[in-house]
């Protein structure tokens, strides 16, 4: 069973009709125990990096990824989902992420207009169970006004929108983008099929 993680923010609906679309076995929880039998975590979410981390602690959830990223189990996290997983982030001064990868999340600056919304392709830089059979130049669905700025080599994919940054990132059990596999059509599938068979 996969645990999709509801902390209160994020399109939890969209991204478990996804799953269930591929025939994965999800549950959407808060519950700890439930986590903690759980063969994997999905953290989806849309939302403000301070709030994500607010409600994380505030259902007692916080400490709990951190302890069941450390153990090993595969994690996917999906646009804020990926966000949280660095140390900090422009957009909430003061809150600190999990800081399973060192780093920051910065906001685009310049003359692009923002945020970044629509569809954009990602070029394959390291590779990836997750992203296993999909070609380099695929196109996927992005919504956001931040990306991720990781300070160690974690990159799996970069995109281009006025800057490079990082659209996804592996290492080791973690899995995490910032573009929604889950609105992103048949190669968002496939992706998700590729976390599943991880998985199991």
């Amino acid at each position: 069973m996969i645990a999709i993680i509801d902390y209160g923010m994020g399109n939890l609906r969209s991204v478990t009709n996804a799953f269930r679309r591929i025939g994965a076995d999800v549950a959407v929880t808060r519950d700890p125990a439930t986590i903690r039998k759980a063969g994997a975590l999905v953290v989806p979410g849309v939302g403000a990096f301070g709030k994500c981390v607010d409600n994380l602690k505030g259902f007692g959830l916080f400490d709990l990824l951190k302890e069941e990223i450390a153990a090993g189990k595969p994690y996917l996290g999906i646009c804020l989902g990926m966000q949280i997983l660095l140390e900090s982030s422009e957009e909430a001064p003061g809150a600190e992420g999990l800081g399973v990868i060192k780093g920051r999340v910065a906001k685009f600056q310049g003359a692009m207009k923002i945020p970044h919304m629509g569809w954009n392709s990602v070029d394959i830089v390291r590779p990836s169970p997750v992203l296993e059979a999909i070609p380099t130049g695929s196109y996927f669905y992005f919504v956001h006004s931040y990306y991720p700025d990781p300070a160690e080599d974690v990159s799996a994919t970069i995109t281009d929108y006025g800057i490079s940054f990082t659209s996804s990132l592996g290492k080791g059990n973690i899995f995490a983008s910032q573009f929604h596999p889950e609105k992103s059509q048949g190669i968002g599938l496939k992706l998700l099929r590729n976390f599943v068979s991880l998985c199991a």
